[in-house]
């Protein structure tokens, strides 16, 4: 029998949650996959050791000082991996021949040229930095249209949409589709008394019920503006106009997302709340591979609630649904202002109710302009984030 030729993959933002899950998968089946680029840009030490054990063809880090710390750390072995550092180094073990799928799992800003250089290159990509395409949505949907790129979201809402979709799926029209409902926890605070909130401590909003992840999208989850963001996402990934998604708070993230069709059929995606199960999916579409996640016990989960979006509690819901029906810039100027209000928050320096008041004057305040390209959405995302450190300073 002839044996498997091996998918080279990139990793881009291997030390953090994504990345760790997905080098899990990825080590499950060596046959399968080989591994050509991790890279980090703070956690040098832990991208160290995944080098030690996965031995890629490039790390790559964020500065040139990064770099030599983790030469350093690396000397004496008999490892050949090369070191990069900076954008340049992102973008080229991105967009590199010899690679076949990226995961672009770099949080916020910072993964969008990365992610828009390997749609570029024609690769398979998977998604689960939803910051670079909401703030660059029309551009990245020409990339697309023009290299032919693989695009399949690892966010566990987006994906369970993809799997409940029939695929190919021209249009949600054709597919017969009424509506897509996108499942949220409500985080941490769902029950909290609203005027409580401004109480909230960021080791509180990291503390998700369900999940295990990094502290700024832990906080967007405290906030649902992880799930505002995700409604944006899902109207450019589907193609779907603003009405025909609506949001649902599902405490126990069992069941990851569903979609209504014209004959009265809901189709809903369901597991165990782990990120190997989507990033599994991803990595051998069409076909099914082992993720290492236990299968549901639907006896011992027994039940299962849903309930509409308190938009008082989340004001950032409507933030996104707003700055979506605006379009533009927008979007772009909505992620920047919430990744400024978030690091504020988190560093002590910001009420956690702030953190939407400071979003909404800034979407407010933002000339609105056309993503003509890039280099467009760079300076939209740039003003925002100066207007935003202004906003932050008057308080």
């Amino acid at each position: 029998m002839q044996s498997m030729q091996q998918q080279s993959v990139t990793v881009l933002g291997s030390t953090g949650s994504i990345g760790v899950s997905t080098l899990d998968v990825l080590a499950r089946h060596p046959q399968r996959y080989s591994i050509y680029a991790l890279t980090a840009r703070e956690r040098i030490a832990e991208l160290a050791q995944q080098c030690r054990r996965f031995a890629p063809k490039f790390a790559v880090v964020a500065s040139e000082s990064k770099a030599a710390e983790l030469r350093e750390l690396l000397a004496g072995g008999d490892l050949s991996t090369e070191i990069l550092w900076g954008v340049e180094g992102l973008c080229q073990v991105a967009s590199d021949a010899a690679v076949d799928t990226v995961m672009a799992a770099i949080v916020g800003a910072a993964g969008l040229r990365p992610t828009l250089a390997a749609v570029a290159a024609g690769k398979k990509v998977l998604l689960a930095n939803k910051e670079a395409l909401v703030m660059a949505g029309p551009v990245f949907q020409r990339a697309l249209a023009v290299s032919g790129a693989q695009l399949l979201p690892i966010d566990s809402e987006h994906n369970a949409i993809f799997q409940c979709l029939p695929q190919p799926c021209a249009s949600l029209e054709s597919a017969g589709v009424e509506k897509i409902l996108l499942t949220g926890s409500g985080g941490p605070f769902r029950a909290r008394a609203v005027s409580e909130l401004h109480r909230v401590t960021p080791d509180e909003a990291c503390a998700h019920p369900n999940w295990s992840m990094g502290r700024k999208i832990s906080v967007d989850s405290a906030t649902m503006m992880n799930k505002g963001l995700e409604f944006i996402e899902a109207c450019l990934l589907f193609n779907a106009r603003p009405e025909q998604i609506e949001v649902v708070v599902h405490p126990q993230s069992i069941v990851h997302s569903m979609v209504q069709y014209r004959d009265g059929s809901l189709l809903a995606q369901m597991g165990n709340p782990d990120m190997r199960t989507p990033i599994a999916h991803a990595l051998a579409f069409p076909e099914r591979i082992d993720s290492g996640v236990a299968g549901l016990d639907l006896i011992a989960q027994g039940r299962l609630d849903f309930e509409a979006p308190d938009v008082q509690r989340f004001p950032c819901l409507r933030l996104a649904r707003e700055a979506m029906d605006a379009g533009g810039s927008a979007p772009t100027v909505l992620n920047a202002a919430n990744e400024v209000a978030v690091e504020a928050f988190l560093q002590g320096r910001l009420a956690f109710t702030s953190i939407a008041a400071v979003i909404e004057r800034v979407v407010k305040s933002a000339q609105a302009v056309e993503l003509t390209g890039l280099d467009a959405v760079e300076t939209a995302d740039r003003n925002a984030r100066q207007l935003a450190q202004r906003v932050l300073g008057a308080l």
